[in-house]
C-alpha cells in the first residue's frame, strides 16, 4: 500500500504534529505501508508572518498537486489546513479521489489571540476544509464532541502515543544537592500556550521553560529568575523531563498534548488546567492534578508517585496510535480488504 500524508507542519519545527505524523510514518513502514511525506521541505518556502519559525510552502497549487500524482498513491491523509494542505484538497476533488485529513490545532483561538478575527469566521473555513473529506481525525472524544456541535462531520478517533524507551524516569539526575523542586513547562514559546500563567504562579523552587518562539524575548525581560533552556530534543529533552518534579501545562487551546504523555513517561506527574485536552489524558486519574488554581495542582503534583505516572504513560504506544490511524484511512477511503491485513500488522 503506498499513502501520501500531505503536511505544512514539518521539520525544523518541534511540535506534536510533527512528532505525531513523524511516528505514525515509522511504525507504517515498519507495517509494510510505503508512507511519502508531503512538506515544505519539497519546496522554496517562506516564513509565516508573526511566526517565523513556521515555513510556508512557496509552490502553485498545480506543481504540488503534480507531484502527488507522480506519488501514484493509494491513499492520501491531509494533516493540515496549509498551502500544501490545500492544494492536495483541490487536487483530491478535482480528480474524485478519496481523501481523510486531521484537525491538529485550534487554529481560530490562536488567531483571535494574535488579530481581531472571531473564531466563529475560521472555525466555519476549517469546517468546509474537513467536511469536503471522507473522514477528519480527531485526538479526543471531548474535540470529537466540539467539532460535531459546530457542524464538522465524519469524526474519527485517533489518540496519540509515546516513545517509553526514550522518555523513561532518571533517577540519577535527582540528585539532592540542587535547588529543588523543578517546575517544568515544554513546548512552543507562544502567546497561545498561555506560560505567562505558569510563571507568575508563586512557588517553591525553579521554573523551567524548554522551548523556543516569538514570545521568548518578552517572558525572558518579564521573569529574569526562570530558566531558559531553549529548544531540546532527543535525549537532551527527555533528560530534562527526567530531572523535573513536576509538569505544569497551563495551555487552554491545545487538541491534546503529546508533551502530556512524555512527561508522564517519564515519571512526573502533570499539573493542568481541568480544560480539554489535560482533562482527556489525564481525567480523573492519580497522575495529575486539574485545578483552575495552578499554582495549587502544581504544588499537590509533587506528592503523586512517579511510579504510577509511568505505568499510565506505558498504556500509550505508537504501534497503536498507527494502527488506529490506519484503520481509519482504510475504512473512511474504502481502499478494500487487501489492506485490512496491514492495519492490523501496525500493531506489532
Amino acid at each position: 500500500m503506498k499513502l501520501l500524508i500531505a503536511t505544512d507542519a514539518w521539520r525544523p519545527q518541534v511540535n506534536g504534529v510533527v512528532r505525531t505524523l513523524e511516528r505514525v510514518s515509522e511504525e507504517l513502514g515498519r507495517a509494510g505501508v510505503a508512507v511519502t511525506m508531503l512538506t515544505p521541505a519539497d519546496f522554496r518556502t517562506m516564513p509565516m508572518p508573526t511566526y517565523p519559525e513556521i515555513r510556508l510552502a512557496l509552490a502553485l497549487p498545480g506543481t504540488i498537486a503534480r507531484k502527488a500524482a507522480a506519488m501514484a498513491p493509494d491513499g492520501v491523509h491531509i494533516a493540515t489546513e496549509g498551502p500544501i494542505g490545500y492544494a492536495i484538497r483541490r487536487w483530491c476533488l478535482a480528480t474524485a479521489r478519496p481523501f481523510t485529513t486531521s484537525f491538529h490545532t485550534r487554529f481560530p483561538e490562536y488567531l483571535a489571540a494574535r488579530l481581531p478575527v472571531p473564531p466563529k469566521a475560521s472555525y466555519a473555513v476549517l469546517r468546509r476544509f474537513h467536511n469536503a473529506g471522507r473522514g477528519c481525525m480527531v485526538a479526543t472524544r471531548t474535540l470529537e464532541t466540539e467539532l460535531a456541535e459546530r457542524g464538522f462531520t465524519n469524526l474519527l478517533p485517533w489518540s496519540r502515543g509515546v516513545d517509553a524507551e526514550l522518555f523513561r524516569p532518571r533517577p540519577d539526575l535527582r540528585t539532592t544537592d540542587r535547588q529543588r523542586p523543578v517546575f517544568l513547562f515544554v513546548g512552543r514559546v507562544a502567546v497561545e500556550k498561555n506560560i505567562r500563567a505558569f510563571l507568575e504562579l508563586d512557588l517553591p523552587g525553579i521554573k523551567r521553560v524548554v522551548g523556543d518562539g516569538p514570545a521568548m524575548s518578552e517572558l525572558r525581560t518579564a521573569f529574569p529568575d526562570a530558566e531558559f533552556a531553549g529548544t531540546l530534543t532527543g535525549e537532551a529533552l527527555a533528560r530534562a523531563y527526567a530531572d523535573a518534579d513536576v509538569f505544569v501545562f497551563p495551555r487552554r487551546t491545545d487538541t491534546y498534548g503529546i508533551v502530556l504523555l512524555e512527561a508522564l513517561a517519564s515519571g512526573l506527574p502533570v499539573a493542568a488546567f481541568p480544560v480539554p485536552g489535560p482533562a482527556d489524558v489525564i481525567g480523573d486519574s492519580d497522575v495529575g492534578v486539574l485545578d483552575e488554581d495552578l499554582g495549587k495542582a502544581a504544588v499537590a503534583a509533587l506528592s503523586i508517585s512517579r511510579d504510577d505516572c509511568r505505568a499510565f504513560a506505558l498504556r500509550h504506544s505508537w504501534a497503536a496510535c498507527a494502527r488506529q490511524f490506519l484503520d481509519n484511512v482504510v475504512t473512511a477511503q474504502d481502499l478494500g480488504r487487501d489492506f485490512v491485513p496491514l492495519a492490523e500488522a501496525a500493531a506489532h
